[in-house]
């Protein structure tokens, strides 16, 4: 079961962790309600938090929208434009972009479209590369970012298997990592890629549900 955490929860956390000590890091990702994000954006800027890495956790592997429609216009105007860098998938851009992606020239419109958004930069994952691109198209995933300067293709072979739940969390977690480290933003997305690919090579199975990313590879 998922539930929401209620708002005012979710601002008296972040008041207590900055009360503390003002992190080094920031991601953001799952929201589900418009309140919870306007609190997010709210806070980021109030509480001179550092620039957010941003997943937008829209749609899950099922199809299913997970941010209601307010909250996805917040997101859009409030949130991308404080972002360090925006991390969707290739259904979470064609949404976010209006643009389908069928192909890597298409993935540079969009990314250019997400970026005149107003994020500092934009890295698009390439896991959920559309079937109907063909088998030469599949046997790696290409991540693509843009900074408004240059284009990046981050590529690695694809790791055959059913695959776990979370890893776009896990790399944008990992992005967020690394540049609290202050290592810069190609770097850091450099380093989350290789983490991800050894907790990808060498997951777990508990019980009998999918098998789990392993962040100790």
């Amino acid at each position: 079961r998922v539930q929401a955490v209620e708002p005012g929860m979710v601002a008296a956390q972040l008041e207590t962790i900055v009360a503390e000590r003002m992190p080094d890091g920031l991601k953001i990702g799952a929201l589900a309600s418009a309140k919870v994000a306007k609190i997010v954006a709210k806070s980021v800027e109030s509480l001179r938090l550092p620039a957010p890495v941003l997943d937008p956790v829209l749609i899950a592997s099922s199809g299913t929208r997970l941010l209601e429609p307010a909250a996805e216009r917040i997101l859009r105007t409030q949130l991308i434009p404080l972002a360090a860098v925006v991390t969707p998938n290739i259904p979470e851009a064609e949404v976010l972009s209006e643009i389908e992606i069928d192909g890597l020239v298409a993935m540079r419109r969009s990314v250019q479209a997400l970026h005149k958004l107003g994020a500092r930069a934009v890295l698009i994952k390439g896991g959920h590369w559309p079937a109907r691109l063909g088998d030469s198209h599949r046997s790696k995933a290409v991540d693509l970012f843009f900074d408004g300067r240059c284009y990046i293709e981050f590529a690695a072979a694809r790791i055959p298997g059913e695959g776990a739940h979370g890893t776009g969390c896990a790399l944008s977690a990992a992005i967020a990592a690394w540049l609290a480290r202050g290592v810069d933003l190609e770097t850091a997305i450099s380093r989350a890629k290789r983490f991800m690919t050894h907790a990808l090579k060498n997951t777990l199975m508990l019980g009998n549900g999918r098998c789990v990313l392993n962040h100790f590879a």
